[in-house]
């Protein structure tokens, strides 16, 4: 298990300010160590990097999340079989037999790149990609509801409070920006404080959110095409920055001698006073690296900025690159409108051509600037959809089968794994659970899943549980 200092103050350095504190010293105490701490280099605290348990070949994740459950049998998991036999009844087998009829992909599938990866024409800019994906074809998750599935995606666990992916990631390796979170989740769906928590795990892993009444603040125009963006109450409309310095020193002083009464050593009041500490340091770079006013014209276009329908996208895997190259170390952009039960011939190939041409400018973008090596990138939603038919022109909700790719971060490209049956109902080959999925992006991060662990409630627990495989035939 990674060991750490929980909180920014060294332990030694700690003790003597709580002792301080509680003969009425601690905010002269505090402020001397806060301004030591702004001339050296952080080397300890909880988000400090931290050694992987072994050669990474992934530094950084971004991950595209589809909410909503996007088709596989209409993007990435191509069956012939199931366009031939459209409109015969359903599989006994897959609890459908005689009540409704298989229903054929309404897009064209083709061979893409030198791999010849089957991809739809809904993903027509990403196909020009091929060869840098892994597409999953055997995914399966536990249950084909969306709470429960979406917590599982992000979690590992459908029914208990568990730290999230990119908690557990913060956790194991700490972050390579000190003035950044570590973990940031652009446009977060409504179920956040589950599924972007960091549960029993200290505060300060917890993601850090940019979205809902902010997005329209990305949508900002300007006559160069960019777009400013904050991340919510960054900066006082009250107060100067020397003037918050002293009221966070006081605030600092009480939790400190909270921590105190505590008995020195609380993760839950340690993670508050990291927290705070991160804030205002983040008052310096957020504003920057947040601003893509900057960007060229080609890149804008690159993303679809300013694009019909892909605007707001855009813009969002544009930070999502940004963040990443500023030293992040995980980020989440979350695109909804993938549940699509009925309408599924209009509404699916609208909510694909908001991400195609985005996703698409965002690898090449990595590539070129030879940062796609070490960043994972993932596309892929809490499960997939069925081959037969809901009503005329929908699709239900499937957790046995189902497709996610990944790209760069020491996966093989231009690589399809494990396979569904001929209908698409299942996964029959190499089949990849979400725990297994798990363990292998933490392998990729060069950690093992076994050995992250944090103690709580008298046992050590890990993402996984008392589950997982690493899937080695996809790593380079």
């Amino acid at each position: 298990m990674p060991t750490h200092s929980t909180i920014g103050i060294p332990r030694g350095p700690r003790r003597a300010f709580l002792r301080d504190s509680a003969n009425g010293f601690g905010l002269v105490a505090l402020s001397a160590l806060a301004a030591e701490a702004d001339e050296q280099s952080p080397t300890s605290g909880p988000l400090a990097a931290k050694p992987p348990h072994f050669r990474p070949r992934a530094k950084r994740v971004i991950f595209l999340c589809m909410q909503g459950g996007p088709s596989h049998l209409d993007t990435f998991d191509h069956k012939p079989k199931l366009a031939a036999d459209s409109g015969k009844p359903a599989p006994a087998a897959a609890g459908r037999g005689g009540r409704t009829a298989l229903l054929a992909p309404r897009w064209k599938f083709a061979k893409r790149g030198k791999s010849g990866l089957w991809i739809s024409s809904l993903f027509d800019e990403v196909a020009r990609h091929a060869d840098k994906l892994c597409v999953i074809n055997s995914m399966a998750t536990d249950l084909p509801a969306h709470p429960q599935a979406f917590a599982q995606l992000h979690t590992g666990a459908t029914q208990f409070i568990r730290p999230s992916l990119g908690a557990w990631t913060l956790y194991g390796l700490g972050t390579e920006n000190q003035n950044l979170p570590g973990f940031i989740v652009i446009n977060p769906p409504i179920a956040a404080a589950r599924t972007f928590g960091s549960a029993f795990l200290p505060a300060v892993y917890q993601a850090t959110r940019v979205g809902g009444t902010l997005l329209p603040r990305f949508a900002a125009r300007r006559s160069g095409g960019g777009s400013s963006a904050a991340v919510a109450n960054i900066e006082s409309p009250l107060l100067d920055r020397a003037a918050q310095r002293s009221q966070l020193d006081l605030v600092q002083q009480l939790n400190a001698a909270q921590l105190g009464v505590e008995g020195g050593t609380s993760p839950a009041t340690e993670g508050v006073i990291e927290s705070y500490e991160l804030a205002f340091r983040m008052q310096d770079e957020v504003p920057t690296v947040m601003d893509i006013t900057g960007e060229s014209r080609a890149t804008l276009d690159r993303y679809g900025v300013e694009g019909d329908g892909t605007d707001a996208f855009g813009r969002q895997c544009l930070m999502a690159r940004r963040l990443v190259e500023a030293g992040v170390r995980f980020v989440q952009v979350t695109h909804g409108n993938w549940d699509h039960h009925f309408n599924l011939g209009t509404a699916l190939e609208a909510t694909a051509r908001q991400v195609d041409r985005p996703i698409a400018g965002l690898l090449g973008d990595l590539a070129d600037r030879g940062l796609l090596d070490d960043t994972l990138v993932i596309w892929g939603g809490e499960f997939g959809r069925t081959p037969h038919g809901q009503g005329a022109d929908g699709r239900d909700h499937n957790n046995k089968g189902f497709s996610l790719w990944m790209a760069g971060g020491g996966v093989k490209g231009g690589m399809a794994y494990g396979a569904t049956d001929d209908y698409g109902y299942e996964a029959v080959d190499r089949r990849m659970h979400i725990h297994d999925w798990h363990a292998t992006l933490l392998h990729l991060l060069g950690l093992d899943h076994e050995r992250l662990t944090y103690p709580y409630a008298g046992r050590d627990f890990r993402l996984t549980d008392v589950h997982g495989s690493v899937a080695r035939e996809i790593i380079s």
